[in-house]
């Protein structure tokens, strides 16, 4: 069984990687930093077979190079992609474009070609990181938010699609809230929930895709608040995100005070 992950080189991509090599599934490690993907390559090849990509994704024409030169993946991890912060009117234009770019087009590039090759199969499966982001609105957070929402909705219309052709190819979706990863260093912001680890997730969520899931919502408080943003109205969630939004840019700048104070 071959797994081809994107951004694996660090945070839930890399140890999605640990647990599929755990299994002894052949890795396929996809990320822009090459050394890292090395570093991954030596510490799993002791245990299964391990090809490493290193390629921009938010370049729609490495995503068909890599669909190109790795064929007969059994299952697709659309993980890659990082949040920007701030107010859409002031946040830059061209890092947003780079986000579309990997959080969108790069997913669903990917998912349409190797989703294109499991139908013919009959197998396989393919799994979007998409957020709890990704079930309301994002003031603050836009793009980041709105991306994600694309890549749940995405997903959910593919499943019903594939459930229509009594397909055995299977669609998951990975809702995670704050996780201790790089993400919050890329995006210049602090979570005020409780993060979970990277490799809870990655552990949780493999259990749950091997079975069949296809929601993977993993941590109770992120299901909670999953199931309040479902009955609650837009209007008040939209003014419950701004608020937890604001406490993070509050903390941002208040670490960068203290820095310069101490510099």
């Amino acid at each position: 069984m071959r797994v081809l992950i994107t951004g694996a080189s660090s945070g839930i991509g890399r140890d999605l990687a640990r647990e599929f090599c755990k299994r002894k599934y052949e890795l396929i490690l996809v990320a822009r930093n090459e050394a890292k993907l090395k570093e991954l390559q030596e510490e799993f090849e002791k245990y299964t077979k391990v090809s490493i990509v290193s390629l921009d994704l938010s370049n729609p024409e490495n995503c068909k190079k890599l669909y190109k030169e790795q064929k007969n993946v059994d299952i697709l991890i659309n993980n890659a992609g990082f949040g920007v912060f701030g107010e859409f009117a002031k946040t830059d234009l061209e890092k947003e474009i780079n986000l579309i770019n990997t959080n969108i087009t790069a997913v669903h590039i990917l998912t349409k070609l190797y989703l294109k090759d499991m139908i013919e199969k009959d197998a396989g499966i393919i799994l979007n990181v998409s957020s709890i982001a990704g079930s309301m609105p994002g003031p603050l957070m836009c793009a980041y938010y709105s991306s994600k929402a694309y890549v749940l909705r995405l997903s959910e219309g593919i499943r019903e699609e594939l459930k229509k052709k009594k397909s055995n190819v299977q669609i998951s979706v990975l809702q995670p809230g704050p996780v201790n990863t790089n993400f919050n260093n890329v995006a210049g912001v602090k979570f005020n929930l409780n993060s979970l680890t990277s490799q809870y997730v990655a552990k949780y969520t493999v259990e749950k895709l091997l079975k069949g899931k296809f929601a993977i919502v993993p941590g109770i408080q992120i299901r909670l608040l999953r199931f309040i943003a479902k009955i609650m109205p837009n209007n008040i969630i939209t003014k419950f995100v701004y608020h937890m939004q604001e406490k993070k840019c509050n903390y941002s700048r208040l670490k960068i005070n203290l820095i310069c104070n101490l510099q």
